[in-house]
C-alpha cells in the first residue's frame, strides 16, 4: 500500500551540531526511496543555537516544519505536540542525536503494510556498559509486567499510523510505553533490527539516576491504565424509518459509524 505522506517527528533539545547532518541523512534516505515526507522538528526550549539552525533549515526546504516550545516539556511532551501537528498518514519518531540511522526508515515503512506500528530493535548498542545494562533490565521488567512483547522500547526509531497515535494519551514518559499503548488500543506491531551509532556531539539527556525512579512510577501508571483502558471500537448506528401510519418505527438500514480518531 502506497503511503502518500510520512511525517518524521524529531524532538530537539540542545542538538545544534547534529541537525544539519541529520537533515541531509533524512533527505538522502527518503529521496532514494521516492517517498514524500515532511520533517517536523520540535525544539524543546533549547538553550544553544538549535532553534536558529532549525529556522535556517526550514527556510531552505519547505518540507521542514519547526515547532518552538518556550518552556521545556521533555521528550514525551515534544512528541505529543508533534503528533498533533503531523499531516502524514504515517508518523516516524526519531532522535536528533544521530544515533538512529535514517537509512533504516524506508525498510521500516515497507514492513508496516497492514500493521499499526513497527519498532526498531538496536542490534549493536554504542553506549557504555551501564546504559546497556540498565536498558536490558528495564526492557525485561517492562515486558514481563505489561506483556507488550517489545524487545527494545528505548529505541526512538518507530513507525506508526497517525490515526492510531491520535488516540493515545499524552503523559510524561509516554514515549517509553508506545508499544504497550498501541497494543492496548488493539494495534498490531512488528519489530525489525536497526543500526545504532555512537553519539559524536552533544550530551545524553537520560541516565540511570534520572530514569530509574521515574520509570518505576510510569510503569505502575501504565499497568493501572491497562486494567482500566477502554479501546475504541467500531459501532453501528441503527437508522429508523418512521412511516405515515401510527405504530412502532421499523428498522430500515444499518449505517456503519466509527468514533473519531481523537
Amino acid at each position: 500500500m502506497k503511503i502518500e505522506l510520512v511525517s518524521i517527528t524529531i524532538p530537539v533539545h540542545n542538538e545544534e551540531d547534529n541537525l544539519r547532518v541529520l537533515t541531509q541523512e533524512i533527505d538522502h534516505a527518503l529521496a532514494a526511496s521516492g517517498q514524500d515526507y515532511e520533517v517536523l522538528y520540535v525544539d524543546d526550549a533549547s538553550t544553544d543555537g538549535s532553534l536558529t539552525v532549525l529556522r535556517q533549515l526550514a527556510m531552505g526546504d519547505p518540507r521542514i516544519r519547526v515547532l518552538a516550545l518556550t518552556r521545556r516539556v521533555g521528550q514525551s511532551g515534544a512528541l505529543a505536540h508533534a503528533f498533533e501537528a503531523a499531516r502524514g498518514e504515517v508518523v516516524v519518531t526519531l532522535d536528533a542525536d544521530l544515533q538512529n540511522d535514517p537509512a533504516d526508515i524506508p525498510r521500516m515503512l515497507a514492513a508496516l503494510e497492514d500493521l499499526d506500528m513497527v519498532i526498531g530493535v538496536r542490534t549493536t548498542r554504542h553506549d557504555n556498559w551501564l546504559r546497556r545494562l540498565s536498558s536490558r533490565v528495564a526492557n525485561a521488567v517492562r515486558g514481563r509486567i505489561l506483556g507488550d512483547g517489545a524487545l527494545d522500547t528505548g529505541c526512538a526509531l518507530k513507525v506508526m499510523r497517525r490515526k492510531t497515535v491520535a488516540r493515545l494519551p499524552a503523559f510524561n514518559g509516554m514515549h517509553r510505553f508506545l508499544p504497550a499503548l498501541v497494543r492496548m488500543e488493539g494495534g498490531q506491531l512488528a519489530q525489525v533490527p536497526v543500526r545504532h551509532r555512537p553519539r559524536l556531539h552533544g550530551k545524553p539527556k537520560y541516565n540511570v539516576r534520572n530514569r530509574l525512579g521515574r520509570g518505576v512510577v510510569d510503569l505502575l501508571g501504565v499497568l493501572w491504565m491497562q486494567h482500566r483502558w477502554v479501546p475504541r471500537q467500531p459501532i453501528e448506528e441503527v437508522e429508523l424509518c418512521f412511516g405515515r401510519r401510527s405504530g412502532s418505527p421499523s428498522v430500515s438500514s444499518v449505517k456503519p459509524f466509527s468514533l473519531p480518531d481523537s
